[in-house]
């Protein structure tokens, strides 16, 4: 196996666990990291599959003890883990079926590093707002959401199929208009992480099922085990960070590495690919 591109397979691997659940766009920074790395064709696209079921399964071990106290309550019959279930599946929804309807031409129209610089600065600039304006809590845990809710925060999610807007980034500061906690809004958006990456992994691998191949195998696990192992610990200290900071400094982030992408590329310093 080659050792450059096992090194990739960590250094994307990475990107992926720690942008994922972070309000600054998991698809944006691989699609920025491909293209300095040249590892942005279809197998590349395949790989970025693997590592992001690595991330789901990062963020569903963290939260083990609630999925099973959800199926545990679902045998049961109560309905409260009905209620949290048919939310997260309405908050699906949205992002779904645009997806399946606009995915394509999204894909071939905007997956590229200067789309995503530009929907990163302009994500930030709402965040700098949702952050500004008074913030009036009706919902303080995933718990207490309603189906009204959970749509609300799905069509929010739903702007993430534009990359560089970050899928958490949607969810949790449309949460944060709708009313939400700050950890009510985070936490739902790793609960509806669950079905949406799922999916999404299962649709792109049948899709893409002709590029399997088992020489890549020492590729995928270098790259799953970053991802795993990056991502758990990210949610973690998300978790934490969350209680005593609002998401301010992502917003900044956001600004700062949109920024870098656009100069690179109008001055020439970087020749980024997919432009």
């Amino acid at each position: 196996m080659d050792i450059a591109l096992l090194i990739n397979a960590a250094i994307l691997g990475l990107v992926e666990g720690l942008t994922e659940f972070l309000p600054i766009s998991s698809t944006g920074h691989l699609i920025v990291a491909g293209s300095l790395l040249d590892f942005n064709d279809e197998r590349g696209k395949l790989f970025e599959i693997v590592i992001q079921s690595a991330a789901i399964m990062a963020v569903m071990w963290e939260y083990r003890a609630k999925i099973g106290s959800v199926i545990g309550g679902l045998v049961q019959k109560q309905e409260a883990a009905q209620r949290f279930v048919i939310n997260v599946g309405i908050a699906f929804l949205p992002l779904a079926l645009l997806g399946l309807v606009f995915g394509k031409h999204i894909k071939a129209a905007l997956f590229n590093p200067i789309t995503v610089a530009t929907t990163s600065i302009i994500g930030a600039l709402f965040i700098l707002w949702a952050e500004k304006r008074k913030h009036t809590v009706s919902v303080q845990t995933v718990d207490d959401l309603n189906w009204k809710d959970a749509l609300k925060v799905g069509f929010a999610q739903a702007l993430a199929l534009i990359p560089g807007t970050s899928r958490s980034g949607a969810t949790i500061i449309g949460g944060l208009f709708f009313g939400l906690s700050r950890k009510a809004a985070t936490e739902f958006t790793f609960f509806l992480a669950m079905p949406t990456l799922i999916g999404a992994t299962i649709y792109e691998l049948y899709k893409e099922r002709a590029l399997l191949t088992t020489d890549d195998l020492g590729m995928w696990a270098v790259g799953f085990a970053a991802s795993f192992v990056s991502a758990f610990l990210c949610v973690r200290w998300l978790l934490r960070y969350i209680s005593s900071h609002d998401f301010t400094v992502f917003a900044w982030y956001r600004i700062a590495f949109g920024l870098v992408v656009l100069v690179t590329y109008y001055t020439g310093m970087v020749s980024w690919s997919g432009v």
